[in-house]
């Protein structure tokens, strides 16, 4: 009895050592120097007249569903959440890394185990027969100086940079389906307006032809009206193909055939609904995206590896200890068997290592480093981003005020150069450049109108929404 309570002593001491006696050797977290402004490069003049001032949080976490004002557009965003292939890879490399982490965690404590085992000896004079049967610990190391602890925080760190991956990987989601479903939109409305545009020269043509039957125009007339017909014939060709191919971009997207109920027939300028942004918006929101949070948890991963790395300089020290019983005889093992118990410790100093020790922690130190150039990377990435974004703004707004005035000009250039034509005031070239700078003007504006509606969604993926369903 008393050797059992000495082991028992024995064990509550390695685990008192265990749990408050660890030396910790993880650096300081090195600080960030990503050399961006405090804020973005633009007038505050984006907050409209009589409105109050939104908060940087709240621009930040816009849900996607109050976001993307869009039914069709909302609907397919749910269904690319539940059956797209990448985010459910991302979704499964966030399992596997809890459960790494819960491996390291796991040396932390002591793993307890029972063994029974029976042996057959055969001397000169007899053969003799044992059983035992123990529980006791196996090779538990003294966590004195941190290694194990700074091993399990580094992989509980991999862990948390694999959940805000994930997150990446759903806002990027989110972006390339409203990206996708806005060019299928741009590309039926170009498509449209090329049948319609084909239509009306096809007719046109017809006239022109009759006409020169009559001697009234020119065979080169009739050859330039051609042109304008066959070029719109292929516009109508590309732009079929084009929206064909968004299509099936989506069902790639979704992860299943898309219903055509759910698909744009035309562009709309109420698919997103990105308020108006702060004066004075501070840069850092950009600490809140994801793939810059993911880069963070990475940093503290690889430090954590340097106190591990330390460590290892030192005495590493385990226990293994076993009490249990013994007997000669199976049905005695238990009952009147003798009592047993082992207790080794161990310890393990580190004398020459060839430079092994030294070259780990070189290694850690230059893992860490590289870790918080990336971090930098990813926060001045981000700032270009919505710096971008900002800019393209009030850009974009305006060309597309200036194109909607070019399309109503030509519009009426158009109808007025047709008039005189026939009433044969002015050339055929005349015109021809009149319908031409008419669609090319049209097809301008679709594009400037996709262009601005991108613009908002990536924006509003630069600044880290679209990982959450709801506002808060």
């Amino acid at each position: 009895m008393a050797k059992r309570r000495l082991a028992t002593l024995f064990l509550t001491v390695a685990l008192t050592l265990a749990a408050g006696g660890c030396a910790m050797l993880e650096p300081k977290l090195p600080a960030a120097n990503a050399a961006i402004p405090v804020e973005w490069p633009l007038p505050a003049t984006t907050v409209p007249a009589g409105q109050a001032e939104p908060s940087a949080a709240a621009t930040a976490d816009i849900g996607w569903r109050d976001f993307f004002v869009d039914p069709g557009l909302q609907q397919l965003m749910s269904l690319a959440l539940a059956n797209n292939r990448d985010l459910r890879v991302a979704v499964l490399n966030v399992g596997k890394a809890r459960e790494l982490y819960r491996v390291q965690r796991a040396d932390r404590v002591p793993s307890v185990g029972a063994n029974a085992t029976e042996y057959r000896s055969h001397g000169d004079a007899a053969v003799g027969n044992g059983y035992s049967a123990a529980v006791g610990v196996s090779n538990f190391e003294l966590d004195l100086f941190g290694r194990v602890r700074d091993l399990s925080e580094a992989a509980l760190q991999r862990y948390f940079a694999q959940e805000e991956t994930r997150r990446a990987a759903q806002l990027s989601l989110i972006a390339e389906v409203a990206n996708t479903y806005l060019s299928l939109a741009a590309d039926r409305e170009q498509l449209r307006l090329a049948e319609a545009t084909l239509e009306i020269r096809e007719q046109y043509h017809a006239l022109t032809v009759k006409r020169f039957e009559h001697g009234a125009v020119s065979a080169l007339d009739v050859d330039q009206d051609r042109t304008l017909v066959e070029g719109a014939r292929a516009d109508a060709a590309r732009y079929a193909g084009q929206v064909a191919l968004d299509i099936n971009a989506l069902n790639l997207l979704a992860g299943a055939p898309v219903d055509e109920k759910l698909l744009p027939s035309g562009f709309d300028n109420h698919v997103t609904g990105l308020g108006a942004l702060p004066a004075g918006l501070p840069s850092q929101v950009l600490l809140r995206r994801p793939d810059v949070l993911a880069a963070e948890h990475q940093l503290r991963s690889a430090n954590a590896n340097i106190g591990a790395a330390r460590a290892a300089f030192f005495p590493q020290i385990t226990l293994t200890g076993a009490v249990g019983t013994a007997s000669t005889e199976l049905s005695g093992l238990f009952g009147s068997g003798a009592s047993l118990w082992t207790f080794v410790p161990q310890v393990n100093v580190p004398i020459f290592e060839g430079g092994r020790l030294r070259a780990n922690l070189g290694a850690a130190n230059a893992d860490r480093d590289i870790a918080l150039a990336q971090y930098e990377k990813a926060i001045q990435q981000g700032f270009r981003e919505v710096a971008d974004g900002l800019a393209l703004t009030s850009t974009l707004a305006a060309q597309r005020t200036a194109l909607e005035a070019l399309v109503d000009a030509a519009q009426h250039a158009e109808a007025l150069s047709r008039v005189r034509y026939e009433a044969g005031r002015d050339s055929y070239l005349v015109r021809l450049d009149a319908q031409r700078t008419l669609y090319i003007s049209q097809q301008a504006l679709i594009g400037t109108r996709l262009a601005e509606q991108s613009n908002r969604v990536t924006l509003y993926k630069a600044l880290g929404g679209g990982w959450k369903e709801r506002s808060s």
